[in-house]
């Protein structure tokens, strides 16, 4: 038995010893890991039929597949408390019915870009409702939307998700908006 062992024993050693030898060629690079938390981009702009009442931002990175992009509007300032302003935020689409006829905003997402869009009966807008108009487009990762049951129509519960701080979010200029016909 004892012999049994140590031939074990020598074989083991020299299987362990053999496998050394000339490093191999590199691999494929992974996952950055930039999106697995998410991103929040704010984005300014006036709806105008130059631009055919749509803004558009192409994402500085392709997204992943299975990523959720959504698009929410500031659609209002509320005092709180301490004699600050609190925004409200709601998720697109959202239509308006006025006397006069009914407008959306609504947006289109790609793996690359996503479109910011009026539409409906664009005779009745007023700058107020196409001018300086402010939405913040989250990416949200798939995984996180199973894995913490995410309340995507809520935008706060959204940045909480992904983890990002409103000094985090990434904003676009106008001038950077390029437009799409």
């Amino acid at each position: 038995m004892k012999t049994i062992n140590r031939f074990l024993l020598i074989l083991t050693i020299a299987l362990f010893s053999a496998c050394q030898g000339e490093e191999g060629p590199m691999g494929p690079p992974g996952e950055d890991g930039t999106n697995i938390l998410g991103s929040v981009y704010e984005i300014k702009g006036s709806f105008s039929p130059s631009n055919d009442y749509s803004l558009y931002y192409k994402f500085p990175k392709k997204l992943v597949d299975g990523d959720v992009v959504m698009v929410y509007i500031l659609w209002k300032q509320e005092s709180d408390n301490h004699g600050g302003l609190i925004d409200v935020w709601r998720p697109l689409p959202q239509t308006i019915l006025l006397n006069e006829g009914i407008f959306q905003y609504n947006f289109d997402y790609t793996m690359s870009d996503v479109q910011i869009v009026l539409e409906g009966d664009l005779s009745i807008l007023t700058s107020g409702d196409t001018a300086n108009q402010i939405f913040r487009v989250a990416v949200i990762p798939a995984d996180m939307i199973v894995a913490k049951s995410v309340d995507i129509n809520n935008f706060n519960a959204v940045m909480k998700a992904i983890q990002i701080s409103p000094d985090k979010i990434q904003n676009i200029s106008t001038e950077s908006l390029n437009i799409v016909k």
